[in-house]
């Protein structure tokens, strides 16, 4: 077999060559007790024999009671009927937030823990729906941030040609999600890889990279023991990391087009002000500039106060918002102030989106991704200015230091890592009992509660393992709160623990070169983890990681870190070529024959995460040269 059928096959595997790809519906044994029906009400279902109350939280109906039904024993309530879309809800079991366990999607966030509902449209099609059109992949990277002293993370969404199409470089948006939020949130509830596999597919967008930066890079930085890690703001560490770091990474990672008029960067809330304020600092790299729900300062110099220069540089300056956001008066101030300056906008409003939600910051997505690597059409808009800026009412809400504490208050720190302890803490101030369940302790450990109505217990023993655990309030599994690390399980998705200091985190691993995890997001149980440097010179070794009863693709990698391990391994001893991954490898066998090497790691042989952490890195230790 030649090596071009070999790449090919090896291209398909990877499921890097998307464009060849249809969409797929994942099917899991457990179907979701919640119902969508044809009329836009949905039903939610729950099943908790303890609970004395339970509620709904669902984005487009508020808080709900929902009432025990004696038959089945499920709490239920049926509400709306909602615009199809997809909502944020969450389920409150005598005062404490929980996820639905029977639901597969879910919101990636540092604190609150969302299940995502998703009611579809009867007739036509939503923007980020998962048609059967060519579909891009997207890579989980890691890189050393010297901005930060420790390893930052990206996600890089590649168009369905990419792999095809080697010659071709392409354009790049950068684009950052809100506050709280991590890098995962463009992707799992913005959808911006579905929403711009349709517009390329229609012809309605240029192809592009997407990328998908951490918009809070303070929380990974090494914190003083018993500091609270901060959120940064605007051009702090987060741009320093952007210019320094990561932007020089992609660029010499992937096919970019590398000026301005081939860069556009934006965000959603947080990462909107983060946007515009690094795109309108750094004109000589960036033309195109998406602000989401946002806005950004108004005292920048040599921006505002030469209007002629600024609007010479930027093709496209997108601002959008809704008018019942809390961020509305800033944001409307800030259209306002641009229209006085003469800089020229493209500008949006909506009225039926529940204000700061990411139903608007996919609407917005939609409408901007259109204009992005396209002069005329951009132009064309420029010169329209969109819809005109309302006139203050004086009854618009101010964004004040208040209003940003009482949305976001000072979080309770866990896990907290000490060098020999691991402390956990859960608030639950009407809870009788509250216990910590992990998969290392046979019997959960009753936690003991301050005047605060918080819990807390702390672990002496296996402090580097990796882990997963739960909370076990007054015996309702709830996964912790703090923890930005959730195994993305089918059903019940418990909290990952992982020391900074373990050999198996990247945050203890400094700098050296690593790998990437590749998916495509429509096709069930297909992800790859190609080493730093690969290149197909000789047959690999297939390392093939089969997932648990109720592990998703992802999990080998979010919970067992396969791709720190190998990267650790593969940087510490010269191996033979290898490719790790959870795809089924049948069709492949039957091209490669005898000459394909698998060796085969199921997580169901072993009882832990730690377990099987340790085979990996045996059967990696093997492949020594």
């Amino acid at each position: 077999m030649n090596s071009s059928v070999i790449i090919n096959l090896l291209r398909r595997a990877t499921g890097l060559l998307a464009a060849a790809l249809l969409a797929t519906t994942a099917t899991w044994a457990d179907e979701p007790l919640t119902i969508c029906h044809e009329d836009g009400t949905v039903t939610f279902q729950y099943k908790n024999d303890q609970a004395k109350e339970v509620m709904v939280d669902v984005q487009f109906a508020g808080r709900k009671a929902m009432q025990r039904d004696a038959q089945t024993g499920l709490w239920t309530v049926t509400l709306g009927p909602a615009a199809p879309d997809m909502y944020p809800y969450c389920f409150i079991v005598d005062g404490v937030s929980v996820m639905d366990p029977t639901c597969d999607q879910y919101f990636p966030n540092e604190g609150f823990k969302n299940s995502l509902l998703e009611i579809p449209a009867q007739t036509g099609t939503l923007a980020h729906d998962i048609r059967p059109v060519a579909h891009g992949s997207l890579s989980y990277v890691n890189y050393f941030s010297k901005s930060l002293g420790a390893t930052n993370h990206a996600i890089v969404y590649l168009p369905p040609s990419y792999m095809m199409q080697q010659q071709k470089h392409y354009p790049v948006f950068y684009l950052i999600s809100g506050t709280t939020d991590t890098e995962e949130v463009y992707y799992k509830v913005g959808r911006v890889n579905y929403i711009l596999d349709n517009l390329i597919a229609e012809g309605a967008a240029e192809e592009m990279i997407v990328v998908l930066p951490y918009g809070n890079p303070m929380k990974l930085k090494p914190q003083a023991p018993g500091a609270m890690p901060q959120m940064g703001f605007g051009a702090d560490i987060f741009g320093q990391d952007l210019h320094n770091d990561l932007m020089p990474y992609v660029e010499s990672h992937f096919r970019t087009i590398n000026d301005a008029d081939h860069r556009a960067i934006g965000g959603f809330s947080r990462g909107g002000n983060q946007g515009l304020m690094n795109g309108l600092t750094h004109l000589d790299k960036f033309s195109y500039l998406c602000s989401y729900s946002s806005f950004t300062s108004t005292d920048l110099p040599n921006v505002y106060d030469q209007a002629a220069e600024t609007n010479s540089k930027i093709h496209l300056f997108w601002l959008g918002v809704g008018t019942d956001d809390f961020l509305y008066g800033t944001a409307r101030d800030y259209m306002e102030f641009l229209d006085k300056k003469g800089i020229r906008s493209v500008k949006e409003f909506t009225h039926d989106k529940f204000g700061h939600t990411w139903m608007n910051a996919k609407y917005f997505l939609d409408r901007s991704l259109r204009l992005l690597f396209r002069p005329e059409a951009a132009e064309a808009a420029m010169q329209q200015g969109g819809q005109p800026t309302p006139a203050a009412t004086g009854k618009e809400q101010p964004f004040t230091p208040s209003v940003m504490a009482r949305l976001f208050p000072r979080p309770i720190l866990s896990p907290e890592y000490g060098s020999d302890a691991i402390t956990f803490r859960m608030k639950a101030p009407d809870a009788q009992q509250v216990a910590l369940v992990t998969e290392l302790n046979n019997e959960p450990l009753v936690m003991q509660r301050d005047s605060d109505g918080v819990w807390q217990t702390t672990l002496t023993n296996d402090v580097m393992s990796t882990f997963t655990y739960y909370f076990l309030v007054d015996g309702t599994p709830v996964a912790d709160p703090q923890n930005m690390y959730l195994a993305p399980s089918k059903g019940f998705k418990p909290s990952i623990c992982r020391h900074p200091a373990s050999p198996n985190s990247f945050a203890s691993m400094g700098e050296m070169p690593h790998g990437t995890v590749s998916y495509v997001p429509s096709m069930q149980g297909d992800a790859w983890y190609i080493p730093a440097d690969f290149s197909f010179t000789a047959m690999p070794v297939f390392i093939q990681l089969v997932p648990g009863e109720t592990d998703t693709d992802e999990s080998w990698f979010k919970v067992g870190a396969a791709d720190a391990i190998a990267d650790r391994i593969h940087a510490a001893h010269h191996l033979k070529p290898f490719l790790i991954t959870t795809s089924d490898l049948d069709f492949m066998q039957q091209g490669f024959g005898q000459q394909m090497e698998i060796r085969t790691l199921r997580a169901a042989d072993y009882k832990t995460w730690k377990e099987r952490q340790q085979a990996l890195e045996a059967l990696l230790e093997a492949l020594k040269d």
